[in-house]
């Protein structure tokens, strides 16, 4: 190892040179660069130098999104799968609020995605939650945004028409910024695993009310992620004051 280190150290200023200049340069490259300019040593010791050199990419950080309490909801639909009515297979949907600072959630099931069973879900969950948040986050659904082009957004006149009255900020996702609609899209995937899995139901109410009740008992014992020392159930009554 030391030999090859002492061969080496001759030709580290001109490694270190061309990887700033050319970062994703082949080692098999630099060696045969190396070689012409004298270096004797092989090539399977000269790429873990190489590597050692090799300036590291720089990996896009997602920062914890901190939010105060009653600032932020986030909505999504989640779809889960077809269900038998009578004769007809129909397509089943859960529209999911969760509340950023306390995680609080509401999750309601609907046979219908289009924009009435949108709006519905929104009153419904302003009811069951006793208040509304200051802003909706979105991710660029249909029935919220109709169309942007960069910055540049439309929402739908009826979700201005509720947002309106209710006096809440509808604001959509940065495209491909999915860390920041991250903790309506856990608490899908957390009903999908935790609360809809081998469920039984008669009708669509009685599934309703299975999951208002399961809403009730997470917040009771789940700890909110950004503070380990406060249940859900508590962070929430912050959030409703």
């Amino acid at each position: 190892g030391q030999t090859r280190a002492r061969l080496v150290d001759d030709f580290i200023p001109f490694i270190q040179q061309m990887l700033a200049k050319y970062p994703a340069i082949r080692a098999s490259r630099l060696h045969s660069m190396c070689k012409a300019r004298g270096y004797t040593g092989s090539k399977s010791g000269f790429r873990p130098i190489v590597a050692k050199y090799r300036p590291i990419k720089p990996r896009e950080a997602f920062v914890r999104r901190q939010v105060l309490a009653g600032e932020e909801g986030q909505i999504d639909w989640g779809y889960f799968g077809k269900i038998k009515t009578g004769r007809a297979e129909r397509k089943l949907w859960a529209f999911v609020v969760t509340l950023s600072y306390s995680r609080k959630r509401f999750v309601w099931f609907s046979m219908e995605c289009a924009m009435p069973a949108f709006l519905r879900g929104h009153v419904k969950a302003f009811e069951y939650f006793g208040g509304v948040f200051r802003q909706g986050l979105y991710d660029n659904l249909k029935s919220a945004v109709l169309e942007r082009h960069g910055d540049a957004i439309r929402f739908h006149p009826s979700m201005l028409a509720l947002a309106r009255h209710y006096h809440f900020e509808p604001k959509p996702c940065n495209i491909r910024r999915g860390n920041e609609k991250g903790r309506v899209e856990r608490s899908i995937r957390d009903i999908r695993d935790n609360f809809f899995v081998a469920r039984q139901w008669v009708d669509l109410d009685d599934l309703n009310r299975q999951a208002l009740a399961w809403c009730e008992e997470i917040a009771q014992e789940r700890v909110v992620p950004d503070n380990r020392s406060l249940r859900v159930c508590d962070a929430y009554e912050q959030e409703k004051a």
